[in-house]
């Protein structure tokens, strides 16, 4: 049975203290008003910056305006851009806390997805992994709560992440109208967006409690009828995964930019989080090697984790290349936008991202015996982990907080507490059955996986 260290117990509270504290610091310290606003802005003009809070500088007007008329028209077009920068601004908190909460709770999903895989495959190899992989799973029934708390908070009207959710913005004569929304109104309603939520969430819990509940009672089977449950439920699960993680995409992320549609973009996001729960797979059970248990996991177990690692960042530039070519080529207005945006105002964290999640694991991991080295996998699992974040952080942060974006308190406190919460969950969960799944039909052959 694995002990939860009492040193690693200590620093996932304080990494959770830390990034409360944070986070608290974000909210409190957003901007409350215009007057905040014309402030900050006022002092970004005085030491010399380049504001970039706007996409594209207003463009001149053709027609000929008196000197009272050009001073109304400035004044009205600085308090419009201050009431921009307010919301985004105001939006920063929120998001820097969406970004790391979608995306520690993905990255459990993704890894209860490959488990599935295994269970459906009937796989040799991994049963000696199955309790790793139940552990980090631990961590989606926590981080569904978290997240589907902030979705109920973003129908209430708390932020502004999502425009379709702003009040008139369906409504024909409304200042907020928006003629494209309101098209999509039947879809982008808050009471069938909250309820597909519910359905997904409470879905992939469900499949995640019953499929490490037969795995347990597996143990202490004298047959392999838990295994057979577990093999059907899990069929049923990854149909079930394939249709909900689409819609999924588009709810909790591409209508974030409610303008812009890929068709790419549900195959994106799960090689996002997928090629993630991999890698925490490969993390965690390094991290158990090294203190002493696992004993029937060999270099061959990690090198196969390691190839998935390397295979599936692969899979994902190919679609990030693929989404970025067809749309850049194409030119289509309302698509290209989405690239514009990124391109000239998130350029460092648009292309570090490709660096992160593609360059340096193919460099590093193309090499067979690299794949074998623990120090090196560590190494490139915390780059792709990190990079993965990165691409979360480009899918969300342009939508709502636009060109006011830095990597601030709130982002890195939000990261911080969410590791915390992960690591205390996960670990906290291996502690309660054996690391070792004794009755499973292919123990024997997983135990003995050589190559």
């Amino acid at each position: 049975m694995y002990t939860f260290s009492s040193k690693l117990k200590t620093f996932s509270f304080i990494l959770m203290a830390i990034g409360l504290l944070g986070i608290g610091y974000g909210f409190l310290t957003a901007p409350k008003d215009i007057q905040d606003v014309e402030k900050i802005l006022a002092a970004e003009s005085k030491e010399g910056h380049v504001a970039h809070h706007e996409l594209t500088t207003p463009e001149a007007h053709a027609e000929v305006l008196t000197k009272e008329q050009a001073e109304v028209k400035e004044v009205a077009e600085k308090k419009e851009h201050a009431e921009h920068v307010l919301h985004q601004l105001q939006n920063k908190p929120w998001s820097a806390l969406y970004v790391a909460c979608i995306f520690f709770m993905l990255l459990s999903l993704g890894t209860l997805v490959f488990y599935g895989i295994q269970q459906v495959a009937q796989a040799g190899w991994s049963p000696v992994l199955f309790r790793v992989m139940q552990g980090i799973t631990a961590y989606l029934p926590v981080g569904s709560v978290i997240f589907f708390i902030i979705l109920i908070l973003c129908g209430l009207h708390a932020n502004h992440l999502f425009a379709w959710l702003i009040e008139g913005v369906t409504t024909k004569g409304h200042e907020n109208y928006d003629a494209i929304i309101a098209g999509k109104s039947g879809y982008l309603n808050f009471p069938f967006w909250i309820v597909r939520a519910a359905i997904f969430l409470a879905g992939w819990n469900a499949y995640r409690y019953f499929s490490r509940k037969n795995c347990l009672a597996q143990d202490e089977s004298n047959d392999n009828s838990f295994y057979k449950k577990n093999f059907n439920i899990s069929a049923g699960f990854l149909v079930f995964f394939i249709v909900s993680e689409s819609i999924m995409s588009w709810d909790w992320i591409m209508s974030i930019d409610p303008h812009w549609s890929s068709t790419l973009f549900g195959w994106y996001v799960f090689a996002s989080f997928f090629v993630s729960g991999i890698t925490m797979i490969t993390m965690v059970t390094i991290y158990l090697k090294s203190k002493g248990y696992l004993e029937n996991v060999n270099s061959s177990h990690i090198h196969d984790l390691a190839k998935f690692m390397f295979g599936i960042s692969v899979f994902w530039t190919y679609l990030w290349f693929s989404q970025f070519m067809l749309i850049w080529y194409a030119n289509i207005p309302e698509e290209i936008t989405y690239f514009v945006m990124r391109i000239q105002v998130y350029n460092l964290p648009f292309f570090g991202a490709v660096v992160m999640n593609f360059l340096f694991p193919v460099l590093i991991l193309i090499n067979t015996d690299f794949k074998r080295i623990t120090w090196i996998l560590v190494m490139a699992g915390t780059v792709i982990l990190l990079g993965h974040y990165v691409d979360f952080f480009n899918m969300i942060m342009p939508g709502t907080v636009g060109g006011s974006w830095f990597i601030g308190v709130s982002e890195i406190a939000s990261v911080l507490f969410f590791l915390g919460l992960f690591i205390f969950v996960v670990f906290s969960a291996l502690t309660k059955a054996p690391l070792l799944p004794k009755r499973n039909p292919y123990i024997e052959e997983s135990k003995h996986f050589h190559y």
